[in-house]
């Protein structure tokens, strides 16, 4: 049974929230400040959180900073300002996936399944025989969820482990950015195209893949990213 932690200080969205939740046999707890939501997650120690941006004390945007501090657990954002700058500071800080107000709650509800779903994806190997798929210097093992540059182990949120598992799996393969939501987000309808391009950006910084001359992942122009290297 999954733990949603509702953060909102609008007492009608968490009401409304924890019911729709509630409905789907998950257990949900609330809170209606950034210090609440911090003190919950050590008490209520949720599966994924709600967050709402613009809480009353501390901004949400600090929330996840420090809840990325202690936990690994998945956060969706919920903004009334969906400008680009929130959006993407709010996504390298560690936000998994974002809702823009206003919102249906029933799309909340299919996000934070297709999001809580991400955890028992599979991803095929395209070596089946061993453990660890070989690209020259570049090593991806799904087993233990390690990367490795060099020798060298490389440090990669849950997310972008699988997104770059995604585009190896199939190397050389153009993946649209609807392709890859559906594949590694989850869901093929809803969210924006704009996410996988910020993980992707997340991606390379973390693998050291210069986006001007890439030599892992490289951009399609109009259409999305394909895997670069070949399998050793």
């Amino acid at each position: 049974m999954a733990r949603v932690l509702v953060v909102d200080d609008e007492t009608q969205i968490r009401v409304v929230l924890r019911a729709y939740l509630e409905r789907e046999g998950w257990q949900v707890d609330e809170a209606a400040t950034g210090a609440e939501a911090v003190e919950r997650m050590g008490s209520f120690r949720p599966d994924l959180v709600l967050l709402d941006i613009g809480l009353p004390d501390l901004d949400g945007l600090e929330v996840l900073r420090r809840i990325r501090t202690t936990s690994e657990v998945y956060v969706v954002l919920v903004t009334a300002r969906a400008d680009e700058v929130d959006l993407l500071v709010g996504l390298n800080v560690g936000a998994d996936d974002y809702i823009t107000k206003p919102f249906s709650p029933r799309e909340v509800v299919a996000r934070t399944k297709a999001v809580l779903r991400r955890g028992r994806a599979v991803v095929e190997a395209p070596t089946p025989t061993s453990s660890a798929w070989l690209f020259q210097d570049l090593s991806i093992d799904p087993d233990r969820r390690e990367v490795r540059v060099g020798g060298a182990l490389v440090e990669l949120s849950a997310l972008e482990f699988d997104l770059l598992a995604a585009l190896a799996s199939s190397p050389g393969r153009v993946f649209s950015r609807a392709q890859l939501l559906e594949r590694v987000w989850g869901y093929a309808f809803f969210g924006d195209e704009r996410v996988v391009d910020v993980h992707v950006r997340n991606l390379r910084r973390a693998l050291d893949d210069d986006a001007a001359s890439p030599s892992i992942i490289g951009t399609v122009r109009g259409v999305g990213y394909k895997f670069l290297k070949e399998q050793s």
